[in-house]
């Protein structure tokens, strides 16, 4: 991926990663934002403009389809996160992660179980 999205592209496009494609309309009606027909249109195109989604006739209506997938944007993202926020480090990222989050015994158990794996795979 190129860049990061913009909260308002993110807003957008995890509309239609749940939806799988949709017109405007449809996109306006799932945003928490209250936001006019033509800023939703406007932010399509640009998301279009830089081939993260792509259209096709829907009727009178354009239908909104991603090319990215939900996957490769949240490496991307937090990718840039690690680089930017934890000068790099994967490691401090995941020590505030379980250090100021409430997880549960689940959580932490399946944690240790990636780690253990993990290690395994790890060379000496």
């Amino acid at each position: 991926m190129r860049g990061a999205f913009t909260r308002r592209e993110l807003d957008v496009m995890t509309v239609l990663w749940d939806l799988e494609s949709a017109t405007v309309s449809e996109v306006r009606g799932r945003l928490k934002d209250q936001l006019a027909y033509t800023t939703v249109l406007t932010v399509l195109r640009i998301l279009e403009q830089k081939g993260y989604v792509k259209h096709e006739e829907d009727g009178r209506a354009h239908r909104y389809v991603p090319l990215v997938k939900r996957e490769s944007a949240g490496a991307s993202a937090l990718k840039r996160l690690v680089d930017t926020v934890f000068k790099g480090s994967p490691e401090l990222l995941m020590t505030q992660l379980v250090s100021e989050h409430d997880l549960s015994q689940a959580e932490l158990k399946r944690l240790r179980k990636l780690l253990e794996e993990r290690l395994k795979e790890a060379k000496p």
